[in-house]
């Protein structure tokens, strides 16, 4: 494994309730609650979990298009925004795709023009822009002799997602964050899009950061897989690890809901059931233990560290920190 890329240690980002009580402590959604990773350099780093786990708020803190109530964020062990690398020199290193691809393409600037902005915006001349945005262009798969004059509403969603894939690529990144971005796009689409992110991974030696609720995609494209529950990490570790053998009971329980065509992997009983807590007022102790079937009393009045249980694998356990593990835990039931 090689040296971080990225290195993310307490990361916080609290949004303050409107309408909360007029005296007394401001109530506050807690969606990203001290987070702690590492991203090496050349890995697809996978980001799974619930809807409501702060998934896309890390996503957007990296990126700065929010700032974080406290924590730092480093890119090769420099401290973003310190004199020593500036948010314009950073996001010259990280570049994201969003999910949404015609939301986050300007509808009146020609599709040549959107990936020639950035480069502009940051000191290239206009001609070179515009070369290098029809030779990214082409390198995502769109002749620019036939897209390059379009607009974002003549194109399908699998082609605005290149556009937007050749936009984030334009300003020659080391770091592109991927939220959700072959969610929209039906399956076969899909993978031709997942394809061609591997082939320009290899071809300009990219460092991914994935995030995804579909597994099977996140197995796919991973190296490393981060587990995140209610703001916090779960679990990160090697993808072959994370989707084999499971530490966290969490891990487990998403590990066995992914789907399969296999009938003797299937099961009839949820492997996880409710609803996850109020990110406003969440659980003492660990997160999971209202959820979690092997909880027990020390669950609910500590909170769990995140310790080192391998070769790059950590996990926030309190079973695992005391040695004893989830004895009783079921046999996984992993897709093929």
């Amino acid at each position: 494994m090689t040296q971080p890329l990225l290195t993310i240690r307490g990361l916080v980002k609290h949004f303050p309730v409107s309408g909360g009580a007029l005296f007394g402590p401001k109530k506050v959604v807690r969606a990203v609650d001290g987070v702690d990773f590492d991203v090496l350099d050349g890995e697809t780093l996978g980001i799974v979990g619930e809807s409501g786990c702060g998934k896309s708020t890390t996503a957007r803190l990296l990126m700065h298009l929010i700032n974080p109530t406290s924590g730092e964020i480093l890119f090769d062990a420099a401290k973003v925004g310190s004199p020593d690398l500036s948010l314009t020199a950073y996001r010259r290193q990280v570049q994201m795709v969003f999910q949404d691809s015609y939301a986050s393409l300007n509808p009146r600037l020609t599709i040549e023009a959107s990936i020639a902005f950035g480069p502009q915006v940051h000191g290239l001349s206009k001609q070179p822009a515009i070369d290098r945005a029809r030779d990214l262009l082409a390198r995502v798969g769109l002749e620019p002799s036939r897209f390059a004059g379009r607009y974002p509403h003549e194109l399908s969603g699998g082609q605005r997602q290149r556009v937007n894939i050749a936009r984030a690529l334009a300003l020659q990144p080391k770091v592109v964050i991927l939220d959700e971005a072959v969610s929209a796009l039906d399956k076969s689409v899909e993978a031709q899009v997942l394809n061609l992110l591997m082939d320009l991974k290899d071809e300009f030696a990219l460092t991914y950061i994935f995030i995804s609720h579909d597994l099977n995609v996140v197995r796919y494209m991973s190296d490393r897989v981060m587990v995140m529950y209610l703001g916090k990490v779960a679990e990160i570790g090697p993808s072959e690890a994370i989707f084999g053998q499971p530490l966290h009971p969490y891990s487990s329980a998403l590990t066995r809901s992914m789907p399969t065509m296999d009938p003797d992997n299937r099961t009839e009983v949820a492997p996880i059931s409710g609803d996850p807590p109020n990110p406003i007022d969440p659980p003492p102790g660990c997160r999971f233990h209202t959820r979690c079937s092997f909880a027990e009393s020390l669950c609910s009045g500590h909170q769990p560290a995140l310790i080192t249980a391998g070769d790059h694998h950590h996990v926030a356990c309190l079973m695992a920190e005391a040695g004893s593990g989830h004895s009783k835990a079921p046999p996984l039931r992993v897709a093929a």
